[in-house]
């Protein structure tokens, strides 16, 4: 019995180095993904941005209003990570990584304007302070013993809402809304943020033994296009606060 015991429980902690091994590198993979994701599209944001003849293809440069492809580039994203949730089981890894190449581009595309409006100072300094909370609230995801499950529906909900007032305020122009959005934006990617780092840890483990690499480059993927848009979006509405307009 004492040997079967030894055995079993030798056996135990080979499954869950195995597990951590592989946890570290499926979280480096989506962290690798994410990291290209934003070089894309800060990379498109800045070259159209910073080109006025690019940039009047979207927006009228008299007026500032933007044109029919400017609309288009504005919905597309929203309209991109929808098909690509509901197509992602049927692609491949490859052309599933594809998408969300193309995907960050054309959010790139739809962020061009910051260019024009904030000084490239402010950019960058709410980049850093961007890229600072995220780390944080990333580390803490991953690294907290307390089950953040419970969050993920009041998040999404909360999701949901905040893309209806920001379509409405459109159209109102509203600068009170407007405030309003931003401040709870920012805490609500802010818990999506630290969610879905444990999310990630969590579906990886329920999986790990499967050994299924086809999922588990899908995991990635998606793992990524998930914290992608926690920090764009942390990003878009810290940029409200700290940006320094032209």
């Amino acid at each position: 019995m004492a040997d079967y015991t030894t055995i079993r429980t030798a056996g135990a902690g080979v499954r869950a180095a195995q597990i951590d091994e592989g946890l570290r590198a499926h979280m480096n993979k989506v962290y690798g993904l994410m990291s290209v994701g934003m070089l894309l599209t800060g990379g498109v944001a800045w070259a159209v941005g910073t080109t006025d003849v690019l940039m009047s293809l979207l927006r009228d440069p008299v007026t500032g209003s933007m044109s029919i492809l400017g609309w288009v580039v504005m919905f597309a994203p929203l309209i991109m990570v929808f098909a690509f949730g509901a197509m992602i089981n049927r692609l491949s890894v490859a052309a599933a990584q594809l998408f969300f190449y193309v995907y960050a581009s054309v959010m790139g595309l739809s962020l061009a304007w910051i260019f024009q409006v904030f000084t490239g100072v402010s950019i960058a300094q709410t980049f850093l302070i961007t890229a600072i909370a995220f780390a944080g609230l990333s580390l803490y995801g991953y690294t907290t013993k307390k089950d953040l499950s419970g969050l993920g529906t009041f998040l999404m909900m909360g999701v949901i809402g905040l893309v209806v007032a920001m379509i409405v305020n459109i159209f109102l122009a509203s600068s009170a809304l407007a405030f309003a959005i931003s401040v709870i934006g920012v805490l609500i990617f802010a818990g999506l943020t630290a969610y879905d780092t444990q999310n990630i840890k969590n579906t990886y483990i329920q999986h790990a033994m499967a050994a299924d690499q086809e999922w588990l480059g899908k995991a990635a993927i998606m793992g990524a296009l998930q914290l992608y848009l926690d920090f764009i979006n942390m990003f878009m509405f810290l940029l409200q606060f700290f940006g320094n307009r032209e």
